[in-house]
């Protein structure tokens, strides 16, 4: 899972059927890296921090849409709040 703040959408006419009603967003993580896109569940926003998690066949089991489907990331949590003991 990483935590990532939500930077845009994409709209695309062209996809796998995996992705039809599908949302997606581009994600950037909050402690750096490159940015990636993910399927959003959970009516998340531009500028929303949200828990992302990156593993397929957990992707797959959340999404129930069978053993070959192209969809790694998923968003499956809108965060309130992160605090950190230092």
């Amino acid at each position: 899972m990483k935590l990532c703040r939500v930077e845009g959408s994409v709209v695309a006419t062209v996809h796998h059927p995996a992705f039809d009603g599908q949302k997606l967003m581009i994600v950037q993580p909050v402690d750096g890296g490159d940015s990636f896109l993910a399927v959003d569940r959970v009516q998340a926003g531009v500028g929303d921090v949200v828990l992302v998690n990156q593993e397929g066949n957990g992707t797959r089991q959340l999404l129930k849409l069978g053993p070959n489907v192209p969809i790694r990331s998923l968003i499956v949590g809108i965060v309130d709040d992160v605090h950190r003991d230092e």
